[in-house]
């Protein structure tokens, strides 16, 4: 057998693995594939400071580089296996046993899957075994023959295209199908119309209303949970007094109420990109734990992820009756897109994402925070993240050279407070007060634009902002773990 042969055996081998295991999670778990399994786990499992420095470094793109990583090593152990294996198919099914061993320890750890999940990494397994021994077998002999190598170039044609099928048949939930048949979620209760004075983006400020397209996106989620409006249930037990099934369509009937919110990821660095604003559609999430009926001794509302990702947002927060927590189902005019949480999502303002954002949301258990720990607080993250006060400069951009008249923009923050005022100070000197755009709400971010007169040469312009309270945003830097990043943004620029 040649060197070519065996690695195409090994990597068909495995192909037709993946192609397995992913057919069969459709039917038991789309999370049970054992790419995402132990993609998943991997990611459960890598040290808190690697996380940090993959969402520094590849931001919303985290995910993919994983994957892609994952697919090199992959193929790499499959051109090793073949290679291993010309003389005989013992190193290759020893290979291939082990990764479906790891395939089915990954799908037992995860926590959104049933026993019946382990059925798709031992589909993975067999199926492995199986092509990889037969297709050895073909090319071994009668190898030396025209007509053993088109019996080998056939059962190879056959086996990639199986195992192209059972990859593509695998996905085929159609979630947007069901996201498009929901239509339009009118508001009884509209949020007030946007101020037209209430953005610089002409000037470098972003646009007050974040586009579903811009919005960021920080989670753990390796693949997006695949779940049709149809088939989605949020169940609410737990300490309360009744407990509450309810469906899309129950949702949906209610009275829905549209708010504007500025949402903020906990690992955004000082003058960090992850924050953007939309208009919200959704069920009060106070009105829905009212009527659950929430007992004494609760204080933690532990939300559950379609993935089995979990979070814990203090009760006292959630039922603040001005908060405006919602059992989010639309964003920005239409039903939530897929990777920012279809069906149905929380979105509670003034906490930061990681205590409060729950995407896929099923499950609402009142608990106490004794009792259960959400997945950030066993990664050294705070138990209480409540957004903290912060201004970013937009423009000038760092490193940028300006000619003439310098006009700084940016936004500021302080939910649920709100941004009283913003101040900028160039090169060390005295602070000069910012223009601020229009109010909207104190759960939303706030626009300054501020102009300057400045020699030519390099310059440092830094911000800070106060809120309505009287707080100024403090100077010293502090990093984002274990509840946020405080400091003043500066940024370095020459005027030409």
């Amino acid at each position: 057998m040649t060197r070519l042969t065996a690695a195409l055996v090994g990597v068909l081998g495995v192909a037709a693995a993946l192609a397995a295991g992913h057919l069969v999670a459709a039917l038991v778990g789309p999370s049970a594939s054992p790419f995402l399994a132990v993609g998943n786990t991997a990611i459960d499992f890598t040290p808190q400071p690697v996380k940090d420095f993959a969402v520094r470094a590849f931001g919303t793109h985290d995910k993919l580089v994983l994957l892609l990583g994952m697919a090199v090593v992959l193929l790499g152990v499959a051109v090793a296996a073949g290679l291993l294996s010309r003389r005989s198919p013992l190193p290759g099914t020893v290979l291939a046993v082990v990764l479906g061993l790891l395939g089915v320890g990954a799908v037992l750890h995860r926590p959104d899957l049933g026993r019946l999940g382990v059925l798709a990494p031992v589909a993975a397994l067999a199926a492995g075994v199986a092509v990889f021994r037969w297709l050895h077998g073909r090319a071994a002999h009668p190898a030396g023959t025209a007509d053993g190598r088109r019996a080998f170039l056939v059962a190879s044609g056959a086996t990639g295209l199986a195992a192209l099928v059972g990859q593509v048949a695998g996905g085929r939930v159609d979630v947007e199908a069901s996201r498009r048949a929901v239509g339009a979620l009118e508001p009884a209760t509209p949020a007030p119309p946007v101020p037209p004075g209430a953005d610089f983006a002409a000037e470098g400020t972003p646009t007050f209303i974040t586009p579903n397209a811009d919005f960021y996106r920080i989670d753990t989620a390796l693949s997006v949970p695949r779940v049709r409006a149809e088939d989605w249930v949020l169940r609410v037990h737990g300490l309360v007094d009744r407990e509450l099934t309810l469906r899309y369509d129950d949702l949906r009937r209610r009275d829905l109420v549209e708010r504007t919110v500025t949402m903020v990821c906990v690992s955004n660095e000082v003058g960090g990109p992850y924050i953007s604003t939309a208009n919200f559609v959704g069920v009060p999430l106070r009105d829905v734990l009212l009527e659950a009926g929430v007992r004494d001794g609760a204080d933690q509302l532990f939300s559950t992820s379609a993935d089995g990702w979990t979070a814990g947002s203090p009760v006292d927060v959630v039922l603040e009756e001005d908060r405006g927590a919602l059992i989010a189902l639309g964003m920005n005019g239409e039903p939530l897109p897929l990777e920012h949480g279809f069906p149905a999502r929380l979105v509670v303002p003034g906490l930061y994402g990681y205590v409060s954002a729950t995407k896929w949301v099923v499950d609402l258990e009142l608990t106490t925070f004794e009792a259960r720990r959400g997945y950030w607080l066993d990664r050294g993250w705070a138990r209480d993240a409540p957004v903290k006060l912060m201004s970013r400069i937009d423009r000038p951009e760092r490193g940028s050279t300006v000619a003439g008249r310098v006009v700084a923009t940016g936004i500021a923050w302080a939910q649920p407070t709100g941004v009283s005022k913003v101040e900028v100070r160039v090169d060390g000197g005295p602070w000069r007060t910012a223009t601020l755009g229009d109010d909207v709400s104190g759960s939303t971010w706030r626009m300054w634009r501020v102009e300057l007169d400045l020699p030519p040469g390099g310059h440092t312009i830094e911000a800070r902002a106060a809120d309505r309270a009287g707080v100024t945003q403090p100077q010293a830097r502090v990093a984002p773990v274990p509840d946020g990043a405080t400091g003043w943004h500066s940024v370095f620029f020459t005027v030409s």
